[in-house]
């Protein structure tokens, strides 16, 4: 059976879908109908051959997915807010066309701009918790003696320690634990799937919520290649050169972890089982069970962009009932 290759992540009150050039966010608003924007998916960096190298597909996999995420996640606050307020709606109404159009092409292009200009952050802050961070404090072991080893090995606990308090922290807000139940029916929609089982509210719900291919699984696996890649700089004398050294670092550790997350995503060997436990392991703060009207946007998003019933067909010789008694009447 070859796995489906659609993938997403929750957003706001909904679901962003992704399969190969289409991607479809699906967002439940404040007046309970589902809003379903589908759009074509672009490479940032563009289409050239040597982007799908292994280890730099990884790189730019992860990059790019920062971009589509947060796009999807910004037009999903928009839509799950509040209604556009009556003095919005009356300035508009007040404009000519020409100058309503010239209006919103100012404000896509400051939504371009606020969009990279989060990304950015969000690397910067990622690379200074978890990369350089754990390196500095450490470091702080030197003062009774400890060798670069010893500071090496004490780093891989700071990292974990600090990746393990965060996940718990936020998995403890409100909120977030909306945005996890969220992503606990994406994740049952696409084991529904790859079960060989219709996409059916009934049968998502009695889907498990963890998958090989999860974001979670990414983070946790990029946390542990890196820390077994920085014992190269036990050796480098100096102590700046080992620091920025982990962070020219970051795009190997990330390109290897994507090469062994997508190998463990379509094997079913028992090592790429075990693997993947440790991961699986860390989508039980990740994940939340969902309710059945959270299911019922996650199956709208899939449908976008995903024609399930083809799928089943062709990995799982599935009769479509629907057509089997079309098919029985046109008999009769």
């Amino acid at each position: 059976m070859k796995p489906s290759n659609i993938g997403g992540q929750a957003v706001m009150e909904g679901i962003m879908m992704r399969h190969k050039d289409k991607y479809a966010v699906a967002v439940r608003r404040p007046d309970k109908e589902i809003e379903i924007k589908v759009e074509d998916y672009k490479c940032t960096f563009g289409r050239a051959g040597f982007l799908k190298w292994p280890i730099i597909r990884g790189v730019v996999s992860f990059v790019d997915g920062l971009v589509v995420g947060t796009k999807c996640l910004m037009y999903s606050a928009e839509i799950a807010g509040d209604e556009e307020d009556e003095k919005e709606a009356a300035k508009n109404a007040a404009l000519s066309e020409e100058e309503l159009s010239a209006k919103k092409a100012k404000e896509a292009k400051q939504f371009q701009w606020l969009l990279y200009i989060t990304v950015a952050i969000s690397i910067i802050f990622s690379i200074a918790a978890f990369m350089l961070l754990p390196y500095a404090l450490a470091s702080l072991l030197r003062r009774i003696g400890a060798s670069e080893f010893g500071v090496t090995v004490a780093e891989a606990f700071v990292k974990l320690a600090l990746f393990l308090g965060y996940m718990f922290l936020i998995s403890r807000m409100k909120d977030i634990q909306r945005t996890f139940m969220y992503h606990g029916a994406e994740h049952k929609c696409i084991n529904c799937v790859e079960h060989g089982l219709p996409l059916t509210v009934e049968n998502v719900m009695a889907s498990s919520r963890q998958h090989k291919r999860c974001g979670t699984s990414f983070l946790f696996l990029v946390m542990l290649v890196s820390i077994c890649l920085h014992f190269v700089f036990v050796l480098v004398p100096v102590y700046w050169v080992r620091l920025f050294g982990r962070l020219l670092m970051v795009p190997v550790v990330s390109g290897i972890s994507f090469e062994i997350i997508q190998w463990a995503g379509r094997t079913d060997t028992k090592f790429a089982d075990m693997m993947s436990k440790p991961g699986l392991a860390m989508q039980k703060l990740t994940t939340k069970e969902p309710t059945a009207d959270m299911v019922e946007v996650a199956i709208k998003a899939v449908e976008a962009v995903f024609d399930w019933k083809d799928y089943l067909k062709r990995e799982f010789d599935w009769v479509d009932p629907e057509e089997n008694n079309g098919e029985e009447h046109a008999d009769i």
